[in-house]
């Protein structure tokens, strides 16, 4: 019965497409340093030549690494234990 139920991630790409084709910065993000609970947009930024990193306001702790490429956009967000992105 699991099997059945098992599909490749292409079938998630409409709720994918969803969630990136907003503005993330209202997303509250839980650090993983802390357990500080935040919007992504009032967290500190650095970098900004070099790619983006965002790190808790509380404890420094990096939360989120987003770096572009000619080819590709790299993120890393090890540092959000969780993230909830408002719909309306």
């Amino acid at each position: 019965m699991p099997d059945q139920m098992r599909l490749d991630g292409n079938a998630a790409a409409g709720q994918l497409g969803e969630l990136f084709a907003r503005d993330v910065t209202t997303a509250l993000a839980t650090c993983a340093g802390c357990h500080t609970t935040a919007p992504l947009g009032a967290l500190a930024e650095y970098g900004q030549n070099m790619g983006v990193v965002l790190r808790c306001g509380r404890c420094d702790t990096v939360m989120l690494r987003l770096v572009r490429t000619p080819h590709a956009i790299h993120v890393d967000a090890t540092g959000i234990t969780v993230m909830v992105v408002p719909v309306s």
